[in-house]
């Protein structure tokens, strides 16, 4: 079964319906983002979601703050993993304390080889801690959430070696493709779930109804 990542939650019946549909995980997001939440309403969030009685877990989304900072708001916040979508080293990521989403941002011309050697040094430096790795495209300026689309050829020759969450682009409509050709651990979706800049209920519903149709039906 793919594991299925909703991001950028902002609204308690977005979080609902994604725990209700089957999303294994919903993200939320402490960064400069139009869907930056404040400790207040990720906290209630959290609570929401655990009260639900779905398994769905929830993952708090950072981009280079302290570690210190990054814990105490993962405790407050009552979440089950920390997502780093900065540039944190392996040695920091080794001093989260919640199970760890690494996000790898890939640059045009990257061989699958130099992102491998880059994956397997985190592995090494991180062997006692529970974590995986998400690929997201490298966009200027911008550690995440743009809605554009990875190279799938690529990550699909990284995800032979490890396992990743295919991130970048990814909407209800193309999701069967992706899993086709990338076959990834996991898939992350934000903008390709929402309308107007604003989660879409329809649309969380249909991206995971997409991923769980491929996972019984490979189509």
């Amino acid at each position: 079964m793919t594991c299925i990542k909703i991001c950028g939650i902002k609204e308690e019946r977005h979080a609902l319906t994604a725990a209700k549909a089957g999303a294994d995980f919903v993200g939320l997001v402490f960064a400069p983002s139009p869907r930056r939440i404040n400790l207040e309403k990720a906290q209630h969030i959290a609570s929401v979601v655990k009260q639900s009685g779905c398994p769905t877990e929830v993952v708090g989304v950072f981009v280079n703050l302290s570690v210190s900072t990054v814990n105490m708001v993962a405790d407050n916040c009552n979440l089950d993993r920390v997502q780093l979508n900065g540039d944190e080293s392996w040695e920091y990521c080794k001093e989260i304390a919640k199970p760890l989403i690494k996000a790898v941002r890939l640059k045009r011309g990257q061989s699958a080889a130099e992102v491998c050697a880059y994956l397997a040094e985190g592995v090494k430096v991180m062997s006692s801690q529970k974590y995986s790795f998400l690929l997201d495209p490298q966009v200027r300026g911008k550690y995440g959430g743009t809605g554009t689309r990875l190279d799938w050829k690529l990550a699909g020759q990284i995800a032979r070696e490890h396992p990743v969450i295919l991130a970048g682009g990814l909407t209800p409509e193309n999701v069967p493709r992706a899993l086709k050709m990338v076959a990834p651990w996991g898939v992350d979706v934000s903008s390709g779930v929402e309308a107007g800049g604003v989660k879409h209920v329809a649309r969380i519903k249909a991206f995971i109804e997409a991923v769980r149709r491929f996972d019984e039906h490979g189509r």
